[in-house]
């Protein structure tokens, strides 16, 4: 068991890891350590940049403290690792920070440590990448000195509904007296109780494919609206009628980013493809889901030849920029493919989003991002690419209202009702 008075540290302190340290700081003591010194500052002065938490929720963990001295995490006995698995440029999994971490937890542990992971891996990975470099670094035996667990994310960003302590938990460990102490370690902070995985593995494959199944039901969403374009159906229309029978799924086509369902993927075939199966189902969804953004520039051009409109030069205004709605993440944001896409026709791309920083914006992504909303009637076309509340409220003649007289209006999210837009999936 793991006593009330064991401090914890919670290593990486973005969209997953500030939440789970605010909670478990409002009943026991925590230590939330980044390397990046600039985010505890900002912590440490009661903000939230990732708005996932607020003030008050900060200032309601009073046993909590942020750091980034290594000294600082040294007397915790249990450590849980939340910092990002992303892909890399060729969709290979990213293990960079995860080992970097481990490393910066082996230096400190004490005997009888107890490890747990967050960060999405795939099957097989705790064991097999991160208990030998906690061994090297600590010097300590794994299942004698120290022990591990695994109890994925399930965070959804920019979502108050479904928050951290309302969404039951996965959990697992090393030895069925870490599965048991680490399932009740998060019974302290999830109300919505806990499932208590057989084997580490098991739960690392539950998370991946969690995702995996959404990316493949969006896959299947996005084909259909690839067909229906072709036969002159509007998508949208016909999944409202398939949706009257009780068993269908309500999947809408759309654009897939992000740092999980986009990604997590890569993961579940990468482990795949080192046990010698080449996964085809999976791979394929991936296929359409990254060709969406490319489909919708290319129809913002078609639209715009058909109004007569000139390509060439002529200015765009795409509204969105991070990856879901009212929400500042930008990471792996296809948003990103569509303004790429529209600028190798020789369009001058503007992009307007404000719930993002633009300054990070623009140097992640080397995009023109506007600080406001723009002048109205200066914009041959217009792409609503994310469903910010405030462009929703614009309501269609809103927004059409910054294009010029006749200026295309292409609608991603399927906002507005058929017809209000020019083109949507």
């Amino acid at each position: 068991m793991i006593a009330d008075s064991e401090a914890i540290a919670i290593v990486g302190l973005g969209y997953v890891g500030l939440p789970l340290a605010v909670e478990f700081g409002k009943l026991r003591t925590v230590v939330g350590f980044d390397i990046d010194t600039s985010r505890i500052a900002e912590l440490q002065s009661g903000k939230d940049a990732t708005l996932e938490v607020d003030p008050d929720e900060l200032r309601a963990a009073g046993k909590l403290r942020f750091s980034s001295c290594l000294k600082d995490i040294a007397g915790c006995r249990v450590f849980i690792v939340t910092v990002p698995t992303p892909v890399d440029s060729a969709n290979r999994p990213d293990l960079g920070a995860l080992i970097a971490a481990t490393e910066t937890v082996g230096r400190v542990m004490p005997n009888g440590a107890i490890v747990v992971y967050e960060s999405t891996v795939y099957p097989g990975a705790t064991e097999e990448v991160c208990v030998p470099v906690l061994e090297r670094v600590s010097g300590k035996k794994f299942n004698v000195d120290f022990f591990c667990g695994y109890s994925p994310e399930r965070i959804n960003p920019g979502d108050k509904e479904h928050r951290l302590p309302t969404i039951k938990k996965v959990t697992s460990g090393s030895t069925p007296e870490t599965a048991n102490a680490v399932d009740q370690l998060y019974r302290q902070i999830v109300s919505a109780g806990t499932y208590k995985a057989s084997s580490i593995k098991v739960a690392e494959a539950a998370k991946v494919i969690e995702n995996t199944q959404r990316d493949l039901n969006i896959a299947l969403m996005n084909e259909l609206s690839l067909i229906f374009r072709k036969l002159d159906i509007d998508t949208l229309e016909v999944l409202q009628a398939a949706g009257t029978k009780w068993n269908f799924l309500p999947f809408r086509p759309g654009l897939v980013g992000g740092h999980c369902i986009g990604v997590d993927p890569y993961y579940l075939t990468h482990k795949a493809e080192q046990v010698g199966y080449h996964p085809q189902v999976i791979l394929a969804g991936r296929r359409i889901n990254d060709h969406m953004a490319g489909h919708v520039a290319d129809e913002v051009i078609k639209l715009m030849l058909r109004k007569n409109l000139p390509v060439l030069n002529s200015k765009v205004l795409v509204l969105g920029l991070s990856f879901k709605e009212n929400c500042p993440d930008v990471r792996n944001t296809k948003v990103v493919d569509i303004v790429r896409t529209l600028q190798s026709y020789k369009l001058q791309v503007s992009v307007f989003d404000p719930w993002i920083d633009v300054t990070e914006a623009e140097q992640e992504h080397g995009l023109l991002c506007l600080s406001e909303m723009p002048a109205p009637g200066q914009y041959a076309a217009v792409v609503l690419a994310v469903s910010h509340h405030q462009f929703v409220a614009l309501g269609a003649a809103g927004i059409r209202a910054l294009g010029q007289p006749g200026a295309v209006l292409f609608d991603v999210k399927g906002v507005f009702p058929a017809g209000l837009a020019d083109g949507r999936l």
